[in-house]
């Protein structure tokens, strides 16, 4: 009866006990097991084959009836017994792993070894220990030698001369300024470095020029340049994409019937070279540019205007600008270190070529595309021009009107019982002529009374803002036009 409740006592017990590990007997198979005398935490058993002893993963001991495989007992370990039990399933778990190495968190060594590991395996040179640190300082400097060399004494650097400073002498005699307009301040042919017409032109392909801060490009300023000497003008040359440029490409494509890509660079850079070399070249300011005659500041108020003596230009660089069709601001920054008001000064313009010539048989106003084209007698598109026709307030005619006269560097009646208001300027005013003028250097006046193409003082703006009812373009684009057309020619608007 005793054994039948020690049994069952060790059976309940047992049922917690799960992943008990086989323990090999002490003195092995065969060999006899002593009988312990009966204490409070032991059995006394009759004959050692009839159990078998196991300890589980807490290192207590299992024992099981070896014919029936019930648990019997589970005794805890003695004093000292688990931290040797602990070793021993250690030991057996790294043997069965090979040599692989074991880290244990509640180890420091171990825990320092496996950081060291960590960075190792991620290629990262871990920095030694203080104590780990090799003292250099008596050891002398590389090469064996006790300390540097001292600087060399008493040999002085030389000094070289400073640059000759050559005076320029005063050109003789008074100098003379001649109109803007006129062949002298205007030459047909810039003096230009000469160019090799074989050789493909310098373009380079997608480099952000020193304007970097407008956006501009040099490759899309080569493009422009290509365009304007076709006769498909893009309006100013600034280096950047636009509506204006996209439109001159399809212009382009209809004039040349060449289809013509912007991202064709090798393209491009055959039709400049076939149509003029380089797209930028090198200019030299000289006296004729820089005499003027130049204005202070352009005022806004048409009365202020119409107290002045011509609107000319504002500064050099204003007038180079437009000479070359570029933007002003683009030309500055592509000369950022350029004395402008300095006589010899050599800047970096737009290559534009010739302007186009002929006859000119009928003109189409574009009002949706906000562009002009030029035909010939055959209907063949001869140039197109960005333009800004009308607005809102001051709509354009509609219809079609026939070229009346042409007038260039014309002066300009404001009469406000007819025209616009500007400002309170309640009277008619009569504004003196020049290229920043309210109708720029060229009027092409149509038989319908106030209504013309004409030029502008702010080209930048073409096709971009709105006008008073009028046909406006860029100063040298009129010019151009100007030249091709006579009285009669009709002009067309459409929607």
């Amino acid at each position: 009866m005793l054994r039948r409740t020690i049994v069952l006592s060790a059976l309940l017990a047992g049922l917690a006990t799960l992943g008990a590990e086989a323990a090999v007997p002490p003195a092995g198979d065969g060999a006899a097991v002593p009988a312990a005398a009966p204490t409070a935490r032991g059995l006394q058993l009759a004959q050692y084959g009839d159990v078998e002893v196991y300890y589980d993963e807490f290192g207590r001991r299992v024992i099981i009836d070896a014919y029936t495989g019930e648990v019997i007992a589970v005794e805890r370990p003695r004093r000292g017994e688990r931290r040797q039990r602990r070793d021993e399933m250690r030991a057996r778990r790294d043997a069965r792993r090979g040599e692989q190495e074991r880290y244990y968190l509640d180890d420091p060594e171990d825990m320092r070894r496996l950081r060291e590991q960590k960075l190792r395996d991620a290629g990262i040179v871990a920095r030694p220990p203080v104590d780990r640190y090799e003292d250099y300082s008596r050891q002398g400097l590389p090469g064996g030698i006790d300390r540097y060399p001292e600087a060399p004494r008493g040999r002085a650097m030389p000094i070289e001369p400073a640059p000759d400073v050559i005076a320029r002498e005063p050109a003789p005699g008074p100098i003379e300024r001649a109109p803007l307009d006129s062949p002298q301040a205007r030459p047909e042919s810039p003096s230009v470095a000469e160019l090799p017409s074989a050789t493909a032109p310098t373009i380079i392909e997608g480099a952000i020029d020193p304007s970097l801060k407008l956006g501009a490009r040099e490759d899309v300023a080569a493009l422009q340049i290509l365009l304007d000497r076709r006769g498909a003008s893009p309006g100013v040359i600034d280096g950047r994409f636009g509506s204006n440029v996209d439109k001159a490409i399809v212009a382009y494509r209809s004039i040349t019937r060449e289809n013509l890509k912007s991202t064709d660079a090798e393209g491009i850079k055959k039709a400049l070279a076939e149509s003029g070399g380089d797209p930028f070249v090198n200019y030299t300011i000289t006296a004729a540019d820089a005499s003027g005659p130049f204005v202070a500041s352009v005022p806004a108020d048409y009365g202020a205007k119409a107290k002045l003596d011509k609107l000319s230009y504002t500064s050099v660089s204003e007038m180079l600008a437009e000479r070359f069709h570029m933007d002003e601001a683009y030309l500055k920054a592509l000369n950022p270190n350029a004395n402008f008001g300095r006589v010899g000064t050599i800047i970096r313009v737009a290559n534009i070529g010739k302007p186009a010539t002929g006859a000119v048989a009928r003109i189409v106003a574009d009002k949706g595309r906000k562009q002009v084209f030029a035909y010939d007698d055959d209907n063949r598109l001869v140039v197109s021009y960005p333009a800004t026709i009308g607005s809102t307030d001051t709509p354009s005619p509609t219809g079609t009107h026939l070229v009346s006269r042409v007038v260039l560097d014309p002066d300009y009646t404001y009469n406000p019982n007819v025209n616009f208001k500007q400002g309170d300027n309640d009277k008619i005013l009569t504004i003196p002529p020049g290229p920043n003028g309210p109708v720029g250097s060229v009027w092409i006046a149509l038989d319908k009374p106030t209504y013309g193409v004409h030029g502008t003082p702010d080209p930048s703006k073409i096709g971009k803002t709105e006008s008073h009812g009028c046909v406006r373009l860029t100063n040298w684009d009129a010019q151009e036009l100007a030249k091709m057309v006579k009285a009669g020619v009709p002009v067309e608007f459409v929607d």
